[in-house]
């Protein structure tokens, strides 16, 4: 086998060259030759014995240049017998002029002299469609007037170059003078095809399959011309030949022999620059007599043919070669290179310059990756591409990566990621290739690229390929295939697969329409991709559909039109007026009426009721024709299986066709995100199931219906759900012009086809189950509701009868209804001012927010400034103050952490937030006895280590308290909304906490109400002092000693936390009040600290003002007053102004 690596060294380059730059042999092929027309005219026309057979479709190229500025003729066809050109290309000046079929289209078009332009017409009898293409780009697109639509073109007709004609009496080819081209052609072609833009590319130096650029076809008076501007390099080439087996002994299968043999021989007498890519053999159209065979073949001669074939093979030039030259000289190889066995007929030997089909195959891959990545599909996607696509001759499609397996790293062979975990993958994709390279030689390629190349190329990730299979696939072509749309008709032509047709718009013709005929990696077949018509302009409106009938043969044409008119019209965000709403419905109407419903026509009439319900469009005047007509069309719809649902946004249709006298229930389940996605639709056949959590609506039909199951179409009986996400059919005067009353939930219905259900006992009654799309607040009243067609004057209205509420939660509703239809929830909200909780909510998050901020403010100044730090009182308040912080941190984010439903999280998050709770008021405890020991036992009072004891017991004592709560039962920590007591009281706020009452009022309540107790008592003995050193001062000092002394109470009963005593005393008439005074207070308690220990204090804002430069810089021990010591002793009182600020000072002194 030739390897493509070999064929494209510097050296086979060298010696293909060598070779083809040779002498080559005499030829017939006109490639790289042109016609001159000059006058006397030049005539060439199609011999006689070339027939055009009837072509349905068309494509003719030809290079064309004109030497001056006249009216000229570049070919004509006519039919036998006919005067009219049945297919023509002439032009003036400034004009192009196209015939067809005796019509004329022109195009102001000038073609410059001298210069050499590609024009190629293209046409095709079912879409009635004529294309003209310059130099590779279409410019202009036309139809027949249907009346004048021709199915093919005419065979056996005459065919002229540079001129146009008639034939005489003798039927003999006769020159029409006056409008002959002065020129120059080359390169004139015709295939059997209508070829798209794209594959007129692909085909720049491609012969034809029903005329040729070859001398064997054509009848001349004036000999070709070299030209060497007209110099074609093509790469790939179809060799046909007829050719023989010749040997004395018969073998029993003779064409795998000479198959094997053609390949071999080939392969020898070709330099190193064309590979053979394959072989094919035909016997059926091959001669079954012996071959006349050259005379100088002595050693064949006496030979036997013992079976003729009709070969083709496929050769590729690399590099790409002239036509002519290849032609000449692989014909010339053939002929002069006989093989001992094969014999080949010498004037059958025809070279053509060829595309090959593009080679497909389908990979599925086994992978491990390693390494650290966000997004390891798209990585994959990418390292496949990349590696696989780097030669330019073949493309990486459909990629679908799925996660296997994890596997542990142990045996994995790069020891290097040996800590890190590995992920199994398994990728399916398909490969293009269209190298033209043998079908072995491309999955080498792919075998070799992607089992031994693993680094990525950041070299951070491994990719180690375990298991590749490869399998060559053979895809169809996307048949010819007619759409209707609001933008015309379009028939697409039969298009290869993963080829993108282009087509022009009908308006305006200057833009193109694009259609993928696309290939699916789910099952290896090709259809046709929706066309993209975003360039082009509509033809018709909504009101234009009252023109049209609906019939059988076009009900599903309709609809796209609908379908496409729709989208186009709320696809901006307006709405679609009541008149041609109005419309559309009566035509859907009209389609369902005419037509047997399919799940795809189902289909599409569901998207377009989703796109209107989700636009702004009012509906309300057409709610009763779509309601009727979706029912309609569930119950006559045709579908093969048991059942089908159909899901657009906000909308659902489930179908079931069940069986009366086995009939054990149905449960419908349905669950949406929002109104604008689809929703997920559950269906159980059976009434016994339970309502899905994540369920929106959930409807149970009991077995007991069985009675209202009438026999239908294959003894079957239909049952019909549906469900609406949103309720713009639903319009009840009496709910819309309410303010309190609205529907609180999605909408879901069942129907039976064929009956009517009502009066249905207690036992057999229908359950719906609701999910509340607001939660219901204490005062306000669920009603189940159905949806009475008859209230109103028949627009319909929301009724209660029949129907019994049992509200399971603040979330959830259960109706038990006596019947069949519409059901939803009906909210009757209380309105009363915004509620105090709620309120109280607003002022805890504000509070707590400003208290956060501040509380690191005064952190951040007592950390910062060491001098701040030097005595115990203030790093007592560093550590309370830090406890504060914690706790208002975590009361902020607990609703948001709350929300991810993390069971783990949120019991990290009660636990943390119990945990800085207590750690708060244990500080606020041991501010009261440090106090206690300043201020009263003040005598020969000596604690060792006095810092580290209190941080000991601060920050221990509640961590021993959390780990003896997680311990004993960690579920006690978990989401609020979960516990029956929210549900009871109709919560609505997630809230990670404590949810055990018990552990609740042991280690919160009872430990909180302890430490208050102590500060209390504390406080009181200071207020008692204070009154005390009060009554000593002299007259002139007490006004402003008793501001001062003011001022520390109230600093005193933010450390020690006394506003928390206001929670205890927060019921009766009061109760309101009391609320809010707990909430402002104890929420700002932070803001407080930062008042009076921070802003209020003169060496505070000393520090501040030295550090920002604008301050003296004085005695700072004047201000202190006293140093940090490791013994802490008390031996003399002083008036007390502010416990915990420095210049309020018992008298510590070394050595006391």
């Amino acid at each position: 086998m030739n390897s493509v690596t070999n064929v494209s060294s510097p050296n086979a380059c060298l010696l293909l060259l060598v070779c083809l730059l040779a002498s080559p042999s005499s030829s017939s092929s006109l490639w790289g030759k042109m016609v001159r027309f000059r006058l006397p005219p030049c005539v060439w026309q199609l011999k006689p014995g070339i027939v055009v057979p009837p072509l349905q479709d068309l494509s003719v190229c030809m290079l064309l240049r004109r030497a001056y500025d006249t009216e000229w003729t570049a070919f004509v066809y006519k039919a036998p017998g006919s005067s009219h050109v049945e297919l023509g290309l002439g032009g003036t000046e400034a004009q192009l002029v196209v015939w067809l079929f005796g019509q004329e289209w022109h195009l102001e078009l000038e073609l410059k002299v001298r210069k050499w332009y590609s024009v190629c017409l293209t046409w095709s009898g079912v879409a009635n469609r004529l294309r003209l293409f310059l130099n590779g780009t279409m410019l202009s697109e036309a139809s027949l007037p249907s009346t004048d639509a021709h199915e093919h073109l005419a065979q056996n007709g005459t065919l002229t170059l540079g001129v146009s004609h008639y034939l005489d009496a003798t039927g003999a080819v006769t020159v029409e003078r006056g409008n002959n081209l002065l020129g120059e052609i080359s390169q004139f072609r015709m295939w059997a095809r209508e070829w798209s833009e794209e594959e007129l590319q692909r085909r720049t130096c491609a012969d034809g399959d029903v005329v040729s650029w070859d001398q064997r076809q054509w009848k001349y008076n004036c000999p070709p011309e070299t030209d060497e501007n007209l110099h074609c390099a093509w790469s790939f080439f179809k060799i046909k030949m007829q050719t023989s087996f010749t040997q004395t002994k018969q073998t029993e299968n003779s064409s795998e022999s000479l198959m094997r043999t053609t390949r071999q021989w080939l392969e020898n007498i070709f330099p190193l620059g064309i590979s053979v890519s394959d072989v094919s053999l035909d016997s059926s159209a091959s001669h079954t007599s012996n071959v006349q065979l050259p005379q100088e073949s002595r050693a064949a001669s006496a030979s036997t043919c013992n079976k003729c074939f009709s070969s083709e093979v496929n050769i590729m030039v690399d590099p790409a070669a002239s036509v002519e030259v290849v032609q000449a000289n692989v014909s010339s190889w053939i002929v002069s290179n006989d093989a001992l066995n094969l014999m080949v007929e010498p004037n059958s030997i025809r070279v053509v310059p060829t595309v090959l089909a593009d080679v497909f195959l389908r990979a599925e891959l086994k992978l491990n990756f390693t390494g650290s990545a966000t997004k390891p599909k798209e990585i994959i996607e990418q390292w496949l591409k990349e590696k696989l696509e780097v030669n330019g001759t073949a493309l990486v499609l459909n990629v679908v990566v799925v996660e296997g397996a994890r596997r542990s790293s142990q045996g994995f062979n790069v020891q290097t990621r040996f800590h890190e975990q590995i992920k199994q993958y398994t990728c399916d994709f398909h490969v293009q290739d269209y190298s033209t390279s043998h079908i072995d030689e491309i999955q080498y390629f792919i075998y070799t690229t992607l089992m031994f190349n693993h680094e990525y190329d950041n070299e951070s990730i491994v990719i180690e390929t375990t298991d590749l299979k490869l399998k060559q696939i053979f895809p169809r072509n996307c048949l010819e295939d007619l759409t209707v749309t609001m933008y015309g008709e379009y028939i697409w032509p039969e298009t290869f697969p993963q080829v993108n047709q282009l087509m022009a718009c009908r308006e305006p013709s200057s833009q193109r329409a694009h259609r993928l005929c696309e290939l699916h990696i789910e099952n290896d077949t090709t259809s046709w991709a929706q066309p993209d018509m975003t360039r082009c302009s509509p033809l018709v409106s909504i009101p234009d559909l009252e023109n049209v009938t609906v019939s059988t043969d076009n009900a599903a044409e309709v609809v796209d039109v609908i379908q496409d008119l729709v989208n186009a019209a709320v696809g901006n965000g307006t709405q679609i007026p009541p008149s041609e709403l109005n419309t559309v419905v009566e035509k859907l109407n009209q389609v369902v009426n005419v037509t047997t419903v399919t799940p795809a026509l189902g289909g599409n009439i569901i998207s377009i009721f989703s796109d209107i319900l989700i636009s702004t469009t009012n509906v309300t005047p057409v709610a009763v024709s779509v309601l009727t007509l979706t029912d309609k069309m569930g119950n006559t719809m045709d579908f093969p299986s048991d059942s089908l649902s159909l899901t657009a946004p906000s909308l659902a249709l489930s179908m079931i066709d069940v069986d009366p006298e086995g009939f054990e229930g149905l449960t419908f389940s349905a669950s949406s995100i929002s109104s604008i996605q689809e929703p997920n639709v559950f269906v159980n056949q059976t009434s016994g199931g339970k309502p899905i959590p994540e369920a929106n609506v959930t409807i149970l039909l009991p077995s007991t219906l069985h009675n209202f199951l009438p026999p239908g179409k294959r003894n079957k009986t239909r049952v019909q759900f549906q469900f609406y996400g949103t309720q713009d059919l639903f319009q009840d005067p009496d709910t819309a012009n309410s303010h309190s009353k609205l529907v609180n939930s999605y909408i879901v219905s069942a129907s039976i086809n064929g009956s009517h259900v009502s009066d249905l006992d207690d036992g057999e009654r229908v359950v719906i189950t609701l999910q509340h799309r607001k939660a219901k607040q204490p005062n306000d009243t669920v009603l189940c509701v159905f949806w009475d067609f008859q209230a109103n004057d028949g627009r319909g209205g929301w009724s209660s009868v029949g129907c019994e509420t049992r509200t399971l939660s603040p979330y959830q509703t259960s109706c038990l209804c006596e019947h069949l239809t519409h059901f939803a929830v009906l909210l009757d909200v209380y309105r009363a001012p915004i509620s105090e909780d709620h309120i109280l909510s607003i002022i805890s998050y504000i509070g707590c927010g400003i208290s956060s901020i501040f509380l690191g403010i005064t952190l951040l100044t007592y950390l910062g400034f060491e001098k701040l730090r030097r005595d115990y009182p203030s790093k007592i308040l560093i550590n309370l103050s830090a406890a504060l912080l914690g706790l208002s941190m975590l009361f902020l984010l607990d609703s948001w952490l709350s929300s991810f439903s993390n069971y783990s999280l949120c019991i990290v998050t009660a636990a943390a937030l119990h945990y800085f709770l207590l750690a708060s008021f244990t500080w606020m405890g041991l501010e009261a006895v440090h106090m206690y020991f300043a201020l009263v036992k003040v005598f020969n009072t000596y604690v060792p280590a006095y810092i580290l004891k209190l941080c000991a017991v601060g920050w221990g004592v509640p961590l021993v308290i959390v780990s003896l709560v997680l311990a004993i039962d960690k579920d006690a920590y978990g989401d609020t909304l979960d516990t029956k007591a929210a549900a009871e009281s109709h919560s609505t706020y997630q809230f990670c906490w404590l949810q055990n009452d018990v552990v609740f009022y042991v280690v919160v309540v009872a430990f909180v109400l302890l430490v208050l107790l102590c500060n209390t008592s504390v406080f009181v003995v200071v207020l008692l002092q204070i009154r005390q050193m009060g009554a000593n001062k002299e007259p002139s000092t007490r006004s402003r000693s008793a501001l001062q002394d003011l001022r520390a109470m109230a600093s005193l009963t933010v450390l020690l936390g006394l506003s928390w005593l206001i929670g205890f005393f927060s019921f009766g008439p009061g109760r309101v009040a009391m609320m809010y005074l707990f909430t402002i207070f104890n929420t700002l308690q932070g803001f407080l600290v930062f008042l009076f220990h921070c802003l209020m204090k003169d060496n505070v804002r000393k520090q501040w003002r030295l550090h920002l430069g604008c301050g003296d810089h004085s005695d700072w021990s004047t201000t202190v007053g006293f140093h940090a010591r490791k013994n802490y002793r008390v031996n003399s009182k002083t008036p007390l102004r502010n416990t915990s600020e420095s210049d309020t000072k018992p008298q510590n002194r070394k050595g006391a």
